[in-house]
């Protein structure tokens, strides 16, 4: 949803101004629309993104004329206004307290006005490096030439506006000092000598407006400070974990909002494998090497309330994650431990994040239903490394689900409530394993700028392949807390910790949740404290999780040989009963000189109470993968033909003949990279 605003330009004379440049500016200084008055005055501009802009007008034979304005989605806003003819120049003056957030600054000036590029370049100037207006001693500007006003719906000078200037916490700003009255306007016309010198002209009525104006602007409605219509819109909410930390999108339009993606890594695995292969872990593969973890294209495309979504995915992401979907291998049918059918999904799939077509209906906040692949955010950690607080996130997030195969439907029924149920194939399956779709959900909830609930269940499904009578239950429950916020300190500016809980299991089919030989379950959590420094310039996570995941049915499989989650390997086998105690820490650094690029540096410690990182010796057989990871391999390289240890030794000569891949308990690594979001 867009806003627009529009309004007339006038003299003090009360005549239109033609020819007056607009500039419509993101507060942040990241986002600029340009216009010029009609010969009436008129200007308008449209398909603006809400929030908080600056509009400075400038004409010749005029100073520039600065102003605040909120822009509301759905609606137009008004902003009319007189500019005040060029007079003897005056020390600028701030109409509020200095430190004040959103206080604005404007100071006429003697020279002619500036031609239109030079114009533009003195409003970057000011929007990117504004310089501290002097202090008023003697002579002020007068106030009608200073914008004062907090997000008003009409921005007039000397005409009357329904809101009353408040600062950003609400209070009154105060009225200028000592400002004399500004020298009158020179009147069209020489008056009498014995006439008394005229009054100030009243304003305009809204009738009195010319008829140009669309209609929707002739008589708003005061907006409000903040936008209440769209949901999450109220505050500022990219300090998150797993959100993205931009304000703005590059070359957004009404129609088609693009995203475009990089994220490039240089990974250094201290148990150095010889392989370069590192296991246990969804964003760090390889050892040594630069490597390109993800680069995608794509974006949102809305029009008359039907949306979609495409976001292509290639690097590193387009192998490693397929690769632990075991559903959609190639098979006879149900129980077949080789898969559920034909039509290669992996190959169908592999390069798409996200692919997804719905409609969004005007019911309370908001109504979307959207069908295809879309995220989860099941493990709190977005799928997306430049949304995340760390790199490589903990055993809760990595070992359960990125994306989902189905149907959401998402219902917004306040603007800081989100209920999300989920009819999908199954978890983190582009197939439906055995007999059951799986249903789940998720709830989010975000009543104020510094907190931040989510809640994902799931449910029903039957998400092993071969075990087509046991089902999984899962619930992902976490809280984001903003306890400190001073934007502007050069010291630390923010610190936020975030804390998730994970508990499932299966059962069904000899399969329990609770004791026995045949147990499957996973209990986890995870627990991040951020700061960040310079005005968010830099940021600090510490921080770590807990996985205990008996029956190993979600620790994620090593491919030692090439295996993959449809074969397995008898190497590191995930049968029921089988332990899976992990613990793990990191310390990331983050660099952020711009809201679309974060350098990094990371450092982290992993442990398991079984033999699972890649050593010295890698997990790689002499010779290259030989294309059966599920069999045991000889030390010549060839596949034994089975998964039985007594019959390998046989096959492949004797018992020293059987190669063994070397895992270890730990593994400890350090990382660079750069990543890159539009």
């Amino acid at each position: 949803m867009f806003g627009a605003v529009a309004g007339v330009v006038k003299s003090p004379a009360k005549v239109p101004i033609a020819g007056a440049m607009v500039t419509l500016a993101r507060a942040g200084g990241t986002g600029i629309w340009t216009t010029i008055s009609g010969s009436d005055g008129i200007y308008s501009i449209s398909n603006v993104a809400p929030g908080e802009y600056v509009v400075t007008l400038q004409a010749e034979g005029y100073p520039d004329t600065i102003s605040k304005l909120w822009i509301t989605a759905g609606r137009a806003s008004r902003n009319d206004v007189i500019m005040i003819a060029n007079f003897t120049p005056q020390p600028a003056v701030i109409t509020s307290n200095s430190s004040a957030p959103g206080a604005v600054a404007s100071a006429p000036t003697t020279q002619p006005a500036p031609s239109r590029d030079k114009a533009k370049q003195s409003l970057l100037a000011r929007l990117w490096k504004p310089q501290p207006a002097p202090a008023p001693k003697t002579q002020t500007a007068p106030p009608d030439t200073v914008a004062s006003l907090k997000y008003p719906q009409v921005a007039a000078f000397g005409i009357p506006v329904a809101n009353t200037p408040t600062s950003d916490v609400g209070a009154p700003l105060p009225a200028p000092q000592d400002a004399p009255a500004p020298p009158p306007a020179a009147p069209a016309a020489p008056a009498p000598a014995a006439a008394p010198a005229p009054a100030a002209a009243p304003a305009p009525a809204a009738s009195a407006l010319p008829d140009a104006l669309p209609d929707a602007l002739q008589a708003p409605e005061p907006g409000p400070a903040v936008d209440n219509d769209t949901p999450f819109a109220f505050g500022d909410f990219t300090w998150l974990n797993g959100s993205s930390r931009n304000k703005d999108t590059v070359l957004d339009t009404k129609f088609f909002t693009p995203e475009v993606r990089f994220d490039t890594n240089f990974i250094i695995d201290f148990n150095q494998p010889i392989d370069h292969t590192m296991g246990g872990s969804t964003e760090e593969f390889r050892s040594g090497e630069v490597q390109i973890e993800q680069a995608s294209v794509g974006g949102d495309f809305h029009w008359q309330n039907v949306r979609g979504r495409i976001l292509f995915m290639f690097g590193l992401f387009a192998t490693t994650t397929p690769r632990n979907d075991a559903s959609s291998a190639t098979g006879s049918g149900i129980g077949n431990t080789g898969g559920v059918g034909q039509w290669d999904l992996q190959d169908a799939y592999k390069y798409v994040s996200e692919a997804y077509g719905g409609y969004h209906f005007n019911v309370n906040h908001g109504l979307n239903v959207d069908a295809g692949i879309f995220v989860s955010y099941i493990g709190l950690f977005s799928y997306y490394n430049f949304d995340n607080w760390t790199y490589q996130p903990s055993y809760v997030s990595s070992n359960t689900p990125w994306f989902f195969n189905g149907v959401r439907l998402q219902w917004f029924p306040t603007n800081k409530l989100k209920i999300e149920p989920w009819f999908i194939n199954g978890w983190q399956s582009y197939a439906k394993y055995n007999g059951h779709p799986g249903l789940g959900g998720q709830l989010l909830w975000e009543p104020k700028e510094w907190f931040k609930l989510v809640a994902n269940q799931y449910g029903y499904g039957e998400d092993n392949l071969g075990l087509p009578n046991t089902q999984r239950i899962h619930t992902d429950d976490s809280i984001l807390v903003r306890y400190y916020s001073n934007p502007e300190n050069l010291g630390i500016s923010k610190m936020a910790f975030s804390l998730t809980a994970d508990a499932g299991c299966q059962y069904g089919g000899g399969i329990t949740c609770h004791n026995g030989p045949n147990k499957s379950a996973f209990l986890g959590y995870m627990l991040y404290n951020r700061m960040w420094f310079h005005k968010d310039l830099f940021a600090l996570t510490l921080g770590g999780g807990q996985m205990s995941n008996p029956g190993r049915y979600l620790t994620l499989l090593p491919p030692i040989d090439g295996a993959w989650a449809a074969v397995g390997t008898p190497y590191f086998t995930e049968a029921p009963g089988q332990p899976a105690h992990m613990w793990d820490s990191t310390a990331t650094l983050q660099y952020m000189p711009r809201e679309y690029i974060t350098w990094w540096a990371e450092v982290g410690y992993r442990h398991s109470d079984v033999p699972y990182f890649s050593g010295r010796g890698g997990i790689t057989p002499p010779g290259g993968d030989n294309g059966f990871p599920q069999y045991y391999t000889c030390m010549s390289g060839a596949t034994s033909g089975t998964a039985v240890l007594a019959a390998a030794q046989t096959a492949c000569g004797g018992a020293g003949d059987v190669w063994f891949p070397d895992l270890r308990r730990s593994t400890s690594s350090v990382g660079v990279g750069v990543m890159v979001k539009f």
